[in-house]
């Protein structure tokens, strides 16, 4: 990826996240003559001087499509090249979607998408789409107590829990490797997605969904350290974890401290405000990590995250420990 300019010095372009009753959404194919042309990218356009982000992408979608919108909150921002792509969701839209500017148009599955036929500025926004807005980390089991942490695993897909990071320090790998496969298996049937902590190796033998690397490990590599089979997520702490994140090709990342945390005590929290004005520069989907319960999830999202991870606030029953 290339060096990015700072966000101020990038051409602002906005697009819209429109779905259909169905919840599909709605891609615009480029038409011959443009750059990118063939590609399918999110509907909207470029930000006029002295215009708002959302009056221009108001203004873009009716012009392209005929409809009048209710723009929402931003999803993801994307500096990619000479542009920053502001990706908002659209609440509500009165009119039938018709193309204006000779694009063809097409309501689709996020998740049944290839990536392969968006613009590279347009991927992250398509990976935020297939990510759920909590993000559970398991803590560590103890000692003998695996039945009850498996349990507590099957309470947090009843609540709805759909990605989990299954995270087991100092744990040999032949006890990784059982009581991961025991979550596995535990998952299938639902639509949760499991991720192992540090061993991309280990997850992809296992037959899981991805990796969480640790930002120590993260920051040794050059380069994704798993095929686009395998979700990538990174932790990050800061501005240049978060850039080398999207630069090593991560789906997606956590951003800590968010808030003091028992777990950390030393960490400095970074609050909402700084934290957030970090997301416009990450490129990727970011969730808020440290300190925070599930009555934040609302906070977090109109901070332009993509939720919360959280170990505490997202384990149920407790009790099953």
């Amino acid at each position: 990826m290339a060096d990015r300019a700072d966000s101020s010095s990038l051409v602002h372009v906005v697009a819209g996240i429109l779905r259909d009753p169905r919840g599909r959404v709605l891609l615009a194919q480029r038409p011959e003559g443009k750059p990118h042309a063939g590609y399918w990218e999110f509907p909207g356009g470029k930000v006029e001087p002295a215009e708002t982000p959302e009056a221009a992408l108001a203004r873009e979608l009716h012009e392209e499509l005929g409809i009048r919108v209710r723009v929402g909150r931003r999803r993801i921002a994307i500096p990619h090249g000479p542009i920053l792509l502001d990706v908002r969701e659209i609440e509500s839209f009165d009119g039938q979607p018709e193309s204006h500017e000779h694009q063809r148009l097409r309501w689709v599955e996020p998740e049944q998408v290839d990536r392969a036929l968006l613009p590279p500025a347009d991927r992250p926004a398509l990976t935020s789409l297939c990510l759920p807005d909590r993000y559970l980390i398991t803590p560590l089991p103890e000692e003998g107590r695996e039945v009850a942490f498996l349990s507590a695993i099957e309470s947090a897909l009843q609540d709805g829990i759909e990605l989990i990071q299954l995270r087991l320090p100092g744990w040999p790998v032949t006890r990784v490797a059982a009581l991961a496969r025991r979550v596995r298996d535990a998952c299938r049937g639902s639509r949760a997605r499991v991720l192992l902590n540090a061993d991309w190796r280990l997850a992809a033998i296992l037959g899981l969904d991805g990796v969480h690397l640790p930002a120590r490990v993260a920051c040794a590599l050059a380069s994704r350290p798993a095929g686009h089979g395998l979700l990538v997520a990174v932790s990050c702490h800061d501005a240049d974890e978060l850039r080398h994140a999207a630069e090593i090709g991560a789906d997606f990342a956590t951003l800590s401290p968010i808030e003091p945390t028992d777990s950390h005590p030393r960490a400095a929290a970074l609050g909402w405000e700084a934290a957030s004005a970090l997301l416009a520069g990450a490129g990727l989907p970011v969730y808020a990590l440290g300190g925070l319960g599930a009555e934040q999830s609302r906070r977090a999202l109109d901070a332009g995250f993509q939720g919360i991870a959280a170990i505490r606030a997202l384990w149920r029953p407790r009790a099953a420990l």
